[in-house]
């Protein structure tokens, strides 16, 4: 029999008053598995500026909403985050979240459940930062920002903050069932 034994944190709540501990132990597990992609979930830029801090030297790429995901033609990228993200180093993607996207109007247009917000709700049985850690991953993927022939570390939160943080194959999104979750690093028992 053959078998890993691996240490992994596990936060009471979800929440933003995890961030930095989460993003302390992430440091420590990428630097001993030594793992060199970074991909972090943001919507304000505040924990991917604290991310792009962080992991200085190592490819970091922050995902924000798209544009109009809260209000019309706006983002919540705050322009001081954006900042100090890109002088740490930092990529910055934004775009359209992959397990949503258009079935997310015929929700809301036609009261109708397509296959990407089945696989989506599916993936929050392990709570919202799992869902947030793959589609991240998909989307850094697609733009060609990490590969996808070495194992990434994503990171995301419930609602603002980081509290879920898993290690990950990537893939591109025409090849979703490739992707693997290897490991849960770090993630809310309670959500």
């Amino acid at each position: 029999m053959s078998f890993t034994e691996r240490k992994a944190l596990y936060f009471q709540n979800t929440g933003k008053e995890n961030t930095d501990i989460l993003l302390n132990f992430v440091k420590e597990y990428a630097e001993k598995e030594g793992l060199r992609n970074i991909v972090v979930a943001s919507t304000t830029g505040e924990t991917g500026a604290k991310a792009s801090k962080v992991f200085k030297g190592y490819n970091v790429v922050v995902v924000t909403h798209c544009f109009g995901f809260r209000r019309l033609g706006e983002n919540e990228l705050k322009e001081n985050y954006k900042r100090e993200i890109l002088e740490n180093g930092a990529k910055l993607f934004t775009g359209t979240h992959v397990l949503s996207s258009v079935e997310r109007a015929i929700r809301e247009n036609f009261n109708a459940i397509g296959p990407l917000e089945l696989i989506a709700n599916t993936l929050r049985l392990m709570g919202e930062g799992t869902k947030v850690c793959v589609e991240i991953t998909l989307m850094a993927a697609d733009a060609g920002l990490i590969p996808i022939d070495r194992d990434s570390i994503a990171i995301a939160g419930t609602g603002r903050g980081a509290d879920t943080a898993l290690r990950i194959q990537p893939a591109n999104t025409q090849r979703f069932f490739d992707l693997k979750i290897k490991e849960v690093i770090a993630k809310p028992l309670n959500f």
